[in-house]
């Protein structure tokens, strides 16, 4: 349309410029001109207005044009800019989940680099049939390196086996009332964990700390979260169980190994009474390439007001006597009759970790000054064996009982001589034990 409007004013333009020189030869010649100039002048209006209407539409088309390129620009501007803001925002969410991941990624890291470090340590003291640094089959390593405790909230608990079936990590986000409930007797039966020798012969295992001899069974059903945190729950699993020798149970002086681990948490308990904040309970067995007994432990506690934040590396071995950590297998004379008291004396305030014991008892810490007896009588009724007159069964907890399920898990002795050591009548049962 523009160009036709464009044609028509050359088209008036020639022809004003026609009737313009017609009018100038007719005038030169004194002839009239009939109009012609006023028509020339109408002509070239015309064509300068169809010149201006053409230039003008086409002028307008292109701006139109242009405005349209330019919104079109802005359009892909904007889309470019949109795009990248959006690629930023996924660029920027994953940031900060990646940030996230790092920082798990890094403590888990840090996590096994420690376990590595202290497994070494622990091949070196159980190669040396050592009791470690403080004599008592434990050190401290520094602050707690708990890990897998996301989706645990208080009461839960967590056993697992590792990659081969052996107890793997055991993790429980313990409650004061877990604690106040389990108080006064053991609250179940040690399981066998794997790994448990063939054989368990009752030994002498003569400690340096206190100068003093245990009588006893070589090996514990050695708990990772113990009876006296847990209470029953520590019995639902045998991959909460893995197989320790007596001292890395309860130590030299029965406060030592796993039961100094314990303590501390009990401490924490017993500074703060009631209180509704918990502990991230934590305890790793340590192999050694793919033996089926473990060189060792470390336990994390954790509490979760901060007050308690410690690890502790527990060291699995017995000084004096060599173990093959793939089949329980050792060098210990052993000793055909335990005497009937002990050389060393016991604190009567040991909790109720795990032990050790025949078929599928076990024994807890040994808190009284007489050992286990080879042969426990009474009378069995069912399920229960009934103490003999003026005898009752001792718990390591130093509770006595007078009817129990398992009496290889007790002391058997008489009443005078239980009370004598320290040892109180419980005031409530279980479903294993009965006052």
């Amino acid at each position: 349309m523009a160009t036709f409007i464009t044609f028509l004013g050359f088209l008036s333009l020639l022809t004003a410029i026609g009737l313009g020189g017609l009018w100038t030869v007719k005038k030169i010649g004194h002839r009239r001109t009939n109009h012609q100039g006023r028509n020339a002048l109408i002509a070239l209006v015309v064509a300068f207005i169809f010149i201006g209407m053409g230039g003008g539409g086409a002028s307008t088309t292109r701006t139109a044009s242009d405005k349209a390129n330019l919104d079109n620009s802005s359009s892909d501007s904007t889309a470019t800019t949109t795009k990248s803001s959006s690629s930023e925002s996924s660029t920027s969410k994953p940031a900060k989940q990646s940030a996230a991941k790092p920082k798990t990624a890094a403590k888990e890291q840090a996590t096994t680099s420690r376990n590595n470090q202290v497994l070494t340590k622990l091949v070196s003291y159980t190669k040396a049939e050592s009791a470690g640094p403080t004599q008592n089959y434990y050190w401290k390593l520094g602050k707690a390196h708990t890990t897998g405790f996301k989706n645990l909230k208080a009461g839960d608990y967590h056993f697992a086996s590792d990659s081969q079936g052996r107890a793997g990590s055991a993790r429980a986000v313990l409650t004061y009332g877990e604690y106040a409930d389990s108080r006064g007797s053991r609250q179940g039966d040690p399981l066998e964990p794997g790994g448990w020798p063939t054989t368990n012969p009752k030994v002498a295992i003569s400690y340096v700390f206190t100068g003093r001899t245990y009588h006893g069974y070589l090996y514990n059903r050695s708990h990772s979260i113990g009876d006296s945190l847990l209470g029953a729950k520590s019995y639902t699993s045998a991959n909460n169980f893995t197989t320790g020798t007596r001292p890395q149970n309860v130590g030299a002086d029965q406060n030592g190994g796993m039961r100094y681990a314990e303590e501390t948490a009990e401490d924490y308990w017993k500074a703060n009474p009631n209180t509704s904040h918990t502990i991230q309970y934590q305890t790793t067995p340590l192999y050694y390439h793919s033996e089926t007994i473990p060189r060792g432990s470390i336990v994390d506690i954790h509490s979760s007001d901060g007050q308690l934040n410690t690890a502790i590396a527990v060291i699995n071995s017995a000084e004096g006597i060599k173990i093959d950590y793939n089949t329980g297998s050792n060098n210990a004379k052993p000793i055909t009759a335990a005497p009937r008291r002990s050389s060393h004396t016991t604190s009567a305030s040991a909790g109720t970790h795990a032990g050790n014991g025949t078929g599928n008892s076990g024994a807890s810490h040994q808190t009284s000054t007489t050992t286990h007896s080879t042969a426990q009588s009474g009378t069995k009724s069912g399920q229960w064996t009934t103490a003999p007159a003026g005898k009752v069964y001792v718990s390591d907890s130093n509770k006595y009982y007078s009817q129990v399920k398992n009496p290889g898990n007790y002391t058997l002795k008489s009443e005078s001589q239980a009370q004598a050591d320290g040892a109180t009548r419980a005031t409530r049962g279980n479903q294993y034990a009965r006052p």
